[in-house]
């Protein structure tokens, strides 16, 4: 596991039990679960839920709506409030809500940022292909440019987004359009 991702998860990941991953997280349909005894993740103590509740109401998506959450269990986002929402401590600007697929997996494990293997000591259970989780923007745009962009969920991508790819790129990508 890359140094990046490790040093990733243990700044997201803080001293609070809650069920959520880093990076952003995973949601998983009911035959598509991690499997039991899977080690849940740390919430962050960066953001209390009324902090999270009042940036759900203002955050906006990439359509100009109010930003729908994109997983809850487990929970996604730098803030892990389920949200792909963003802020000035968020380097990675984890904002695409992304279903990941099996070809950006491995594309994001060559690029050094494995996301499929666990890392207990952070909580982190890996992903797999059908999870939800909030990708960074520049991320998902490398991966579009490598052609292996995984589709997106328009309602809870954050508009930030648009500040490094283009509404059009999203929709040709999205589950909801």
């Amino acid at each position: 596991m890359s140094t990046l991702l490790l040093w990733c998860i243990a700044r997201t990941l803080a001293p609070t039990r809650a069920s959520g991953t880093c990076i952003a997280a995973a949601c998983h349909s009911s035959e598509n679960k991690h499997p039991q005894g899977a080690t849940q993740p740390l919430r962050s103590a960066r953001m209390r839920s009324s902090e999270a509740v009042a940036r759900s109401d203002s955050a906006l998506n990439v359509l100009g709506e109010q930003l729908e959450l994109c997983c809850s269990s487990p929970r996604t986002g730098y803030f892990r409030d389920g949200f792909c929402h963003t802020g000035a401590q968020d380097v990675g600007v984890h904002t695409v809500c992304a279903v990941v697929t099996d070809a950006f997996l491995r594309y994001s494990r060559e690029q050094g940022n494995d996301l499929m293997s666990a890392a207990a000591q952070f909580g982190f259970p890996g992903l797999r292909d059908g999870d939800r989780w909030c990708l960074c923007v520049s991320r998902w745009k490398e991966a579009l440019d490598a052609g292996v962009a995984p589709p997106v969920v328009l309602a809870a991508t954050h508009e930030r987004a648009l500040s490094v790819v283009t509404l059009e790129q999203l929709r040709a990508h999205a589950v909801d359009a």
